[in-house]
């Protein structure tokens, strides 16, 4: 018999984690994170990250569980929350992941190739090396040596330009070859996807919404601490949405309404982005299911989609 797994998926301010939570109350469940920059202890509010008080109202998993200062992959990610949902149904509740990375949800459902484990000491070492090179200069080596990611890849991709560079000095294919190799699975699981799709001009006016809340919640202090640990500029926390304009702002470079302005655009780009992956690249797997909800997140939906979960929990638990 497979295990049931509700996800709860979709763009930037449709309200994931409003009715994750509602969902973890009634049925009961635990909610776990699917967003790769939730996953950052020090990123609470620059995130949007569920408060202390929601998270107290059901079990939340892998929430701020990295420092700021670590890299976490799609396959890291994946390892850690096929263990929080063996313990969710150990504990005989339903695992619900919310988020909108569509990389983690891909990776969870459908496997990633089997990549062997990368020496710290070349993980080291290839980041030195970009160091020393700078993104250009390195990127161009790459490219001679491994002419399939220098194509994939841009000379502004630091992160992943360093770790195709660590893959091919440790195993000495080409990670795109890696990334051929058919994935497996390796679960029994079924997911249930519900896809909050609003309509655009509703995600822009909450996510506008929501950033000046961030603000006004301690956003810049936040960030002010995250740029005194002088990270390697690489690493995907410095890269969240929003942060580069609100960085510019405390470096002098722009005035607070100017960087909100523009963090407000990248935002509605990134949701573009994802609203596009939702809707042409998501597949459950087989026994999946996507039910789609062209609306943000209100009480009244509950009505509308408990009936189905409860079938597919039912169904699937036997």
């Amino acid at each position: 018999m497979s295990k049931p797994v509700i996800v709860v998926a979709g763009p930037t301010a449709s309200g994931k984690s409003a009715l994750a939570l509602a969902l973890a109350e009634e049925l009961p469940g635990t909610v776990i994170n699917a967003d790769s920059m939730q996953v950052y202890r020090e990123l609470a509010v620059l995130t949007a990250r569920p408060t202390e008080t929601e998270m107290a109202r059901a079990p939340h998993r892998l929430y701020g569980v990295l420092s700021v200062a670590e890299a976490c992959s799609a396959m890291r990610w994946r390892e850690l929350a096929l263990a929080e949902i063996a313990a969710s149904h150990a504990a005989g509740r339903v695992p619900i992941l919310t988020g909108g990375t569509g990389l983690y949800l891909n990776a969870l459902m459908h496997g990633l190739s089997t990549i062997p484990d990368i020496p710290e000491a070349t993980r080291r070492a290839a980041r030195a090396h970009m160091e020393v090179l700078g993104p250009a200069a390195f990127h161009a080596e790459l490219a001679a040596r491994d002419p399939a990611m220098g194509v994939r890849l841009r000379a502004s991709d630091r992160q992943r330009m360093i770790r195709a560079w660590e893959v091919l000095e440790a195993t000495g294919r080409s990670l795109a070859d890696w990334q051929g190799e058919a994935p497996v699975a390796g679960h029994d699981l079924r997911f249930l996807v519900l896809l909050l799709l609003p309509p655009r001009a509703v995600l822009h006016d909450a996510s506008d919404a929501r950033l000046w809340r961030m603000i006004g919640a301690g956003a810049l202090a936040e960030l002010k601490a995250l740029l005194a640990l002088q990270l390697d500029p690489a690493l995907p926390a410095l890269k969240a949405v929003g942060v580069p304009e609100l960085t510019a702002h405390l470096e002098g470079e722009l005035s607070l309404a100017d960087a909100v302005a523009q963090a407000q655009a990248a935002t509605r780009r990134y949701i573009k982005r994802q609203t596009t992956w939702f809707r042409h690249q998501l597949d459950p797997g087989e026994g999946g299911e996507v039910v789609t909800l062209a609306a943000q997140f209100s009480n009244p939906l509950l009505a509308e989609i408990f009936p189905k979960i409860r079938q597919f929990v039912l169904t699937h638990l036997g």
